[in-house]
């Protein structure tokens, strides 16, 4: 007994890929959940219009930025600015001042303000005006310990793209990923593993076909069904949700034509470097979910996490795909807004395709 407990130790202890998933996944997830699971907000980019520029209003606006939450990424001078602004996908929230603030100030003891956040993400747009209003209110109450009668800012807000706020929103593009990334990439990543283990693999490797026609042969089928799968979501996503589709459905369906082809071939990569089914399904798991939930914007904004996984988060392909089906369903934009977020899937399709024939390539030398 002694001898056989021995053994099993030293044959876990030499298989690199089981000690990884035994030490490497808690220490990843406990990294993860520490970082990326926050409620607060640091360094928001918001813009400002500032109609009165008195020194009132700049003192509030120095209030605001001074705080530590919020970064300044414009400063508006026109009220049509504001929706360029938004579509631009930078700033979460303008700040307006009416005209003549302080002037109402001194003879009415009120003044107006108007707070507008982008409401695509409903748990950070209320956490946004929630940090902003309270700042006001701090400025408001130092203020009235000055000022008989007391002083008053009326503050009128708007909730973009989504003013009833419905957590609906947010959750359907984020699992429209998620279910598309999962689903697709693990649907592959055992295909040519399995291969392995029953021994079909070289029924393969003696027939004339080269190995990018092998790789893209096993892909072509899953295209289908997961294009497939993809429209089911969507028709769920508006029947049962009511979720909407305010830009061109045919650009959403090429867009998850193209998310599908690069999950797939990230699925075949993983394939190609299992030796089984089992490891090449605990190290999609691993790899994919995650990273998926976590560092892909989805339930938590990049924005607030620590520099070091906002780095890493940009190889992360959900996270381009979230903001280009946000930009579709739920702002209505055209291809000029996401072109980047769309190279950036093509770009890594081709290079998880191109690994994927190199890695190929080496096992059959073998």
């Amino acid at each position: 007994m002694k001898g056989f407990v021995l053994k099993e130790f030293l044959h876990i202890f030499r298989d690199r890929r089981t000690m990884l998933i035994l030490f490497g996944m808690p220490i990843v997830q406990v990294l993860l959940f520490g970082f990326a699971i926050t409620n607060e907000i640091n360094n928001a980019q918001i813009a400002i219009l500032d109609e009165s520029k008195d020194e009132m209003t700049l003192a509030i606006t120095d209030k605001i930025l001074s705080s530590g939450y919020f970064h300044l990424a414009s400063v508006l001078t026109d009220r049509n600015q504001i929706e360029p602004a938004f579509r631009e996908g930078v700033i979460k929230e303008v700040v307006i001042f009416e005209p003549n603030f302080s002037q109402r100030f001194g003879k009415e003891n009120q003044a107006h303000m108007q707070i507008i956040t982008d409401a695509s993400d409903p748990n950070t747009a209320n956490l946004l005006y929630n940090y902003t209003n309270a700042i006001i209110r701090d400025y408001t109450s130092k203020s009235t310990q000055l000022a008989t009668p007391p002083i008053q800012i009326g503050i009128e807000t708007t909730m973009q793209y989504n003013p009833e706020l419905k957590g609906v929103f947010m959750f359907v593009p984020g699992t429209i990923t998620i279910l598309l990334m999962l689903i697709s990439a693990m649907m592959t990543s055992i295909s040519i593993a399995r291969e392995k283990e029953l021994g079909t693999l070289e029924v393969l490797l003696v027939s004339p076909l080269k190995p990018w026609q092998i790789i893209i042969g096993k892909v072509i089928p899953y295209i289908l069904l997961s294009f497939i799968n993809a429209v089911i979501i969507l028709v769920l996503a508006y029947s049962v949700f009511a979720m909407p589709v305010r830009g061109s459905l045919v650009l959403l369906l090429l867009e998850s034509i193209l998310f599908i082809v690069m999950a797939l071939s990230l699925g075949i990569f993983i394939s190609t470097v299992s030796k089984t089914q089992q490891q090449a399904m605990m190290l999609s798991m691993f790899v994919l979910m995650l990273p998926t939930i976590l560092l892909s914007g989805f339930i938590f904004p990049i924005e607030n996490m620590p520099l070091p996984l906002q780095i890493i988060s940009n190889i992360n392909p959900s996270r381009w795909f979230i903001i280009i089906i946000k930009n579709i369903m739920l702002k209505g934009l055209g291809f000029g807004y996401f072109w980047k977020e769309t190279l950036i899937l093509v770009a890594m399709a081709l290079f998880f395709v191109a690994m994927s024939v190199k890695k190929f390539n080496i096992r059959l030398s073998k």
